[in-house]
């Protein structure tokens, strides 16, 4: 399908179910691989993220099953690839998996498509080589060769300010050093709720580290992950978009299964909502968000949660004044360029959009139909199905980007009512 449309519509009535995080499916893959043992994995996210981490950990010669959302992992050791390990555009799949090749005793090559040779790596390759890892790369991209003898650790140091998935990657390799780690991270760190998520992870599976303030890190070397049976929450991040449908077309929306307790950053996201004038309910299992349509401009920080920023964005062209959300520069370097991509689309829908080295202004305007530009972001097209909500003759062009991360989102998108 080259494009979809979505009828606009109002007042929603609705409870949905959100599919498993990607975020938790990856951290948990990865753990598993690392494991000496096998591990089952209940409501895995079911998307291309998942399907090039599972490809990855196969190549690194890790046996996994895969039966619908349930995935099994032999566990290791890592062995070798006998070709390129072929990522895609996941650059949680190569960040993760460059750092868990620390292991290997040989050399893997990690790759991906054009844009993933275009996204910067050099961070995570200068944090490795401190531990004695040989990482290579041209361009300070992908495609980038690890080189080991499956000995490292000792202390190095990460930069936070690009990424946070360097650090993850780092923080679940760590253990299986075969010396005590330290890993410093000087300046700022972004995302730090999935710094907080991927060390609980490590803690449920029998991993001890220490956590200075998010500025550095202690791990004891020689430990093992515990396998086992583990169950992936709902996906955070997926569910802000039917939270910010009750925003924008009112009514009420309930996303069952996915706790306001949440290790996932993005569950905070109906706060946010909740400051531009929605009602946020929540029970032990389910979060609901609530609204007349009526919103309120705001100012905010998203570092915390940057992937919220183009659903903020677009829910902003409902509100009754300017929207400005800051310190999510390194949106800059996702699957496109967030924070360009957002801007010109919402200019395309008749707003006045402001565009800041860290983030963007939206001012409300007259509204009018446009074809959306998707930029192969899943998340462009997911966030700009929210203005469809409203404003009539909105197409969504190349639907199918959102495989990487929600195949179904249209699908249960077009659903509400």
């Amino acid at each position: 399908m080259d494009s979809i449309s979505i009828r606009p519509r109002a007042n929603l009535n609705a409870d949905v179910t959100i599919p498993g995080s990607k975020s938790c499916t990856a951290r948990a893959l990865v753990m598993a691989g690392l494991t000496r043992g096998e591990s089952v994995l209940r409501e895995c996210a079911d998307c291309d993220d998942t399907t090039y981490m599972i490809d990855g950990l196969r190549g690194l010669g890790v046996n996994v099953a895969r039966d619908g959302n349930t995935v099994t992992v032999g566990g290791g050791p890592f062995t070798p690839p006998h070709a390129p390990l072929f990522l895609g555009n996941s650059g949680t799949a190569v960040r993760f998996l460059a750092a868990a090749c620390a292991t290997l005793d040989g050399e893997a090559t990690i790759d991906g498509t054009p844009r993933m040779r275009e996204r910067p790596i050099r961070d995570l390759i200068d944090a490795l080589r401190a531990w004695g890892v040989d990482a290579v790369t041209d361009t300070g991209c992908p495609p980038l060769k690890i080189i080991s003898n499956g000995r490292f650790g000792g202390t190095t140091l990460v930069k936070g300010i690009a990424s946070s998935q360097f650090l993850s990657g780092l923080l679940m390799v760590a253990p299986c050093a075969d010396r005590d780690v330290v890993i410093r991270v000087p300046g700022e760190l972004v995302s730090k709720p999935y710094i907080a998520l991927t060390l609980a992870m490590m803690d449920e599976r029998g991993i001890v580290t220490a956590n200075n303030n998010f500025g550095r890190f202690d791990i004891p070397g020689n430990q093992s992950y515990n396998p086992g049976v583990y169950t992936i929450e709902a996906d955070a991040s997926g569910a802000s978009y039917f939270f910010a449908a009750a925003a924008v077309a009112g009514g009420r929306v309930r996303v069952n299964h996915l706790s306001p307790a949440s290790r996932q950053g993005d569950v905070r996201f109906p706060n946010v909502l909740q400051e531009m004038g929605c009602r946020v309910a929540t029970g032990p299992d389910w979060i609901e968000v609530s609204s007349t349509g009526e919103l309120r401009g705001i100012d905010i920080d998203l570092n915390a949660m940057p992937d919220m920023a183009q659903t903020l964005a677009v829910t902003a062209l409902f509100a009754d004044g300017p929207t400005r959300i800051r310190n999510v520069h390194n949106l800059r370097i996702k699957e496109t360029d967030r924070i360009a991509a957002t801007a010109s689309e919402l200019r395309k829908l008749g707003a006045t959009v402001h565009e800041h080295d860290d983030g963007l202004e939206v001012i409300p305007g007259e509204l009018h139909p446009a074809a959306i530009d998707t930029y192969d972001d899943h998340r462009m097209a997911m966030s700009f199905a929210l203005a469809a909500l409203r404003v009539p003759g909105v197409v969504i062009n190349d639907p199918a980007c959102v495989s990487k991360t929600f195949p179904d989102f249209f699908t249960r998108f077009d659903a509400l009512r």
